[in-house]
C-alpha cells in the first residue's frame, strides 16, 4: 500500500472467503461482489447507511463461482463508453468511493 495507507482502512485477511462472507452476512453486512456483468449498478445496490463488504475478484478471471454464489448481490461499476471492466486496483478505489458516497461517514 502507498505510504502506509493500509493502516488507515479497516480490512481483514481470511483463509476461506465463502465462510467469511457468510459470517459477515450474519453480522449484518451486505456482501456485494463486483462483476462487470452485474445485474445492477453498485450505486443502486448499496443502501444508504448500510454496512457493506465489497468483494473483488482476480484480474482476468474475476470472482470464483462459489464466491459469486455466496455474495448477497452482484453489482457492476457503470462506465461511460466502451470500457466495461477495470483492473482490480482501479475497481477497488471506485467501489470504495461509491460506497463512501452512499453510506456516508461514520
Amino acid at each position: 500500500s502507498a505510504s502506509g495507507a493500509l493502516d488507515l482502512v479497516d480490512h481483514i485477511e481470511v483463509r476461506n472467503l465463502a465462510e467469511t462472507l457468510e459470517t459477515l452476512a450474519e453480522l449484518g453486512f451486505a456482501t456485494i461482489g463486483l462483476d462487470s456483468e452485474g445485474p445492477q449498478s453498485l450505486e443502486n445496490t448499496i443502501e444508504a447507511g448500510s454496512r457493506v463488504a465489497l468483494v473483488l475478484g482476480s484480474e482476468g478471471k474475476g470472482l470464483r463461482q462459489k464466491t459469486r454464489e455466496t455474495c448477497a448481490a452482484l453489482a457492476r461499476i457503470d462506465m461511460p463508453g466502451e470500457i466495461k471492466s477495470l483492473n482490480v486496483s482501479n475497481a477497488a478505489i471506485l467501489a470504495l468511493y461509491i460506497a463512501r458516497s452512499k453510506i456516508g461517514r461514520r
